[in-house]
């Protein structure tokens, strides 16, 4: 005979129909709540990037605002520092003219003095030393016989009329003028000669015409051309 052990059935491990409804309910119930989740991160995240774009166009304005105002002030420096600069060469060009201008009389009597032979000694020294600081400055001397007159450089001082020339033409320097640069502190003092009035300008026809008539006068004297 076999021997039960009282106490202990054996039963087969299935699992009812129950517990599978409910491990269906279960799944049913938590899949709705796991495919929320990640759309409402990529809301979110959606957000930030907005958010982040936003500031970076206010960013980047601003730091174009500023880049333009760092250039206009950058400019109106560069114009302020080359006005100043003109400034002061205009400044230092006036003060020298005014100090060279007191000094040309100096200057027109070393040149008188050079003219008549007195020019000597210590004093030829003196003279000559002087001329060149003034040279040095800058300044230079203008005006020659037999050059065009010019009203902006020269100042007629007197007048006459001369058959030699074809127009107004400074025929004596009374006192030579000085310049500094382009600015004239002093324009040249002459004498100014004009064509005599009446007397027109050969012009070709009548020269060839003169010419035609010289030939033919030295024809008639020679007897006439000679015959081949």
């Amino acid at each position: 005979m076999t021997e039960e052990t009282p106490g202990f059935e054996e039963k087969p491990d299935v699992p009812s129909g129950d517990a599978t409804g409910d491990a269906a309910e279960a799944a049913e119930t938590t899949s709705p709540q796991a495919e929320e989740v990640p759309a409402d991160r990529a809301g979110d995240a959606h957000a930030q990037v907005a958010g982040l774009t936003a500031q970076l166009d206010q960013t980047r304005t601003a730091l174009g605002e500023r880049t333009a105002d760092l250039q206009r002030l950058q400019a109106e420096y560069q114009n302020y520092r080359r006005r100043v600069e003109r400034d002061r060469v205009t400044v230092k060009e006036l003060a020298v003219a005014s100090l060279l201008t007191e000094l040309l009389p100096v200057l027109d009597d070393i040149g008188r003095a050079r003219e008549h032979g007195e020019l000597v000694g210590g004093f030829k020294s003196v003279a000559e030393s002087l001329e060149t600081v003034a040279a040095k400055m800058g300044l230079q001397q203008f005006g020659k016989e037999g050059e065009p007159f010019d009203p902006t450089i020269h100042e007629a001082l007197m007048h006459s009329y001369a058959p030699d020339v074809s127009e107004t033409t400074c025929v004596a320097i009374l006192q030579p003028g000085y310049r500094i640069g382009e600015r004239t502190i002093r324009p040249a003092r002459v004498a100014v000669a004009e064509p005599q009035p009446g007397a027109a300008p050969k012009d070709a026809g009548s020269a060839a015409k003169e010419s035609g008539t010289e030939d033919k006068s030295a024809d008639e004297e020679s007897g006439g051309p000679e015959e081949g």
